[in-house]
């Protein structure tokens, strides 16, 4: 533990102290200096619930008083910000965040994030600066030395002070002490303390920085939140994190679940590589375009951050390294890989989902969170979250193999033991069988070893008794997140299209609803019962009931070009197809006997193995709930 209990000198007077108000016109010499972000690291102060925190109340006004100086880096290419900037469009205003406009001038981001963050949604009652000059004289009392217990919600949190003086890490110590106070149902945020700090680099007073910090906390802005504030809500957001690493930072993510034993571990440190892991120069521009756009900028930066990780290493330079402390130290240099600005024009040319899907995502991960036990009110969870697949047994895959197709998963499901449901060489070659040992679970694995010796198979989203809800046609269901996937010779994903390809989609308006798309006729077969009705209908699972959340990459969110790229799993008593559109990526016979895979619209796949394959062994696994 270090002890942060200080008594802090005063903060020093003069010009130094403040930002110059005067703001240099373009094109005017205001300095030779370019901003150097890499150029010193983070000062962090480290807590632990022991301590307490002995402040100073002594104040001193004036704009940038909480600086050191010599730590500041000079503004890059310093010039005026449009004194207009704030009436231009939400467009325009958010393409001149991100390509850096704020960066021209200190004076110009103090003058800008507090009118921004004015423009937040929040609820009606919000603490401002009036009510902490009052709280705070309460708490600090006269000009003197006091101790204050440290915060709960910072226990075990990293506190960056940048380039504040030591009056200006008085002074954030005050602001989150009277955060503490005045919302005590934050009970871990590991964000705060880091956006506090940089706030306070360019408020006027405390009051103002906490006005700010406040606003951001109170935010009501429908699916864009600003900061987690209790463990349940940011282990959701690292799963969430890690199922976006899962799709867009494929060769990454593969990387990580090859060097580490628990992925999810890993990326439950998403957070940190930002704040305190960027430099101050990086981590503020993170914040321009963060107070505009919401807790997504954070989620592609980190992406960004991944995908130039794994482009500045090799696997091979990775064994037996504590994988971890490799991001953290590739974060503290990044400097001496990519630029700030390269960094960001990377960061917004992933083609994430809509703020929707994303919060829909965050949602199930949290459900899935407080099915094993997680609360709204509790700090740590009191057991390991990750599954241990040391004890797994398979006819099929490898422990090693298995650890790599649960890497793959959405994170909400991983969390959970696999559970055997059937297997041909236990249950026989029924597909009623299978379908009775299925039924009633979702998600499910299904792994195929060949009489070759190849291994492939698919992630099935939903319940197979979802395929009586088509009647007697052979329907198709399910959701994006299915996928299917190789495992030997080669380890090989392959997800929806969509997914790569997002261009192909847009989201659904509100007043329009997904209509019914066809579906081809099975290779293997189609259902006695569909020659009464047309052999191309896809069936559209019936809508949820108001009380469920909506799936996540549910069809009817998307508007489609084609009606071939959603057709996920389907199941009749002749066989089960998996993909369609131009072909099917998986399709079984009646008997689980014999098998045939090709390029299918839906999955953009190659054959798994063998076109045409003799089924050796055939297992299904579904999910160990707590």
């Amino acid at each position: 533990m270090l002890q942060v209990g200080l008594s802090l000198p005063r903060c020093p007077g003069g010009a130094a102290g403040a930002f110059p108000m005067a703001e240099p016109a373009a094109g005017e010499d205001a300095g030779t200096g370019r901003e150097a972000p890499g150029s010193c690291p983070v000062t962090i102060v480290v807590t632990s619930e022991a301590d307490t925190w002995d402040i100073d109340t002594s104040s001193c006004l004036g704009c940038g008083q909480f600086v050191d100086w010599d730590k500041m880096p000079e503004p890059q290419q310093p010039a005026q910000i449009p004194r207009d900037v704030l009436s231009r469009p939400p467009k325009e205003l958010k393409r001149l965040a991100r390509e850096g406009c704020w960066a021209r001038s200190h004076a110009g981001r103090a003058r800008l994030y507090p009118r921004l963050i004015q423009q937040v949604s929040c609820r009606l009652v919000t603490p401002d600066a009036l009510v902490y000059r009052d709280v705070a004289a309460r708490l600090f009392g006269t000009p003197s030395v006091s101790s204050h217990p440290l915060p709960e919600f910072l226990e075990g949190c990293p506190m960056p002070t940048y380039c504040l003086s030591p009056h200006g890490v008085t002074a954030l110590k005050k602001i989150l002490i009277c955060v503490g106070a005045l919302f005590p149902d934050i009970t871990h945020s590991p964000l705060l303390p880091a956006l506090a700090a940089l706030l306070l680099h360019y408020s006027e007073d405390e009051a103002q920085c906490f006005e700010s910090v406040s606003r951001l906390i109170a935010s009501n802005a429908p699916h864009a939140g600003y900061i987690d504030q209790s463990f349940l809500a940011h282990q959701a957001s690292c799963m969430t994190f890690g199922d976006l690493a899962n799709k867009h930072c494929p060769a990454a993510h593969k990387l990580i679940a090859g060097a580490a034993e628990n992925v999810l571990e890993v990326y439950s440190e998403w957070l940190s590589w930002l704040f305190p892991g960027l430099p101050f120069g990086y981590a503020v521009r993170v914040l321009d375009v963060f107070l505009l756009e919401g807790q997504k900028v954070l989620y592609r930066i980190a992406l960004a951050l991944l995908k130039q990780f794994r482009l500045s290493v090799t696997p091979a330079g990775l064994q037996g390294s504590d994988i971890k402390a490799e991001l953290q130290a590739f974060v503290r240099n990044i400097a001496e890989h990519v630029t700030v600005d390269k960094l960001l024009e990377r960061a917004f040319g992933i083609r994430l989902f809509s703020r929707k899907e994303i919060w829909l995502l965050q949602m199930a991960n949290r459900k899935a969170l407080m099915e094993r036990g997680i609360t709204v009110v509790q700090r740590r969870p009191s057991f390991h979250l990750a599954v241990d697949m040391q004890n797994f047994s398979s006819s099929t895959v490898t422990a090693q193999e298995m650890r790599l197709v649960w890497s793959w998963i959405p994170e909400r499901f991983s969390l959970f033991p696999p559970l055997l449901l059937f297997s041909t060489s236990e249950h026989g070659c029924s597909l009623q069988r299978f379908y009775t040992c299925c039924e009633g679970y979702e998600p499910t694995v299904l792994l195929i070893k060949t009489t070759e010796g190849e291994v492939c198979g698919a992630f099935l989203s939903s319940d197979w008794s979802e395929r009586k809800k088509s009647g007697a046609t052979s329907g198709f269901f399910g959701t994006g997140e299915c996928f299917v996937f190789t495992v030997r010779p080669e380890a090989e994903r392959y997800e929806w299209v969509l997914i790569k390809k997002p261009e192909l989609a847009k989201a659904v308006p509100r007043s329009r609803q997904r209509s019914p798309s066809p579906a081809p006729e099975s290779r293997l077969g189609s259902s006695r019962d569909s020659r009464s009705s047309s052999p191309n209908h896809l069936a559209v699972p019936s809508p949820q009931r108001r009380d469920r959340l909506s799936p996540f990459l549910a069809i009817r969110h998307f508007l489609l070009p084609s009606k071939t790229a959603s057709m996920f799993m389907s199941g009749s008593r002749d066989g089960i197809v998996i993909g369609g559109g131009g072909g099917q990526a998986l399709s079984l016979d009646a008997s689980l006997l014999w098998g045939h895979t090709e390029h299918c619209e839906t999955f953009d796949n190659p054959p798994l193995c063998q076109e045409n394959f003799q089924v050796q062994l055939l297992e299904v696994w579904g999910f160990q709930s707590a």
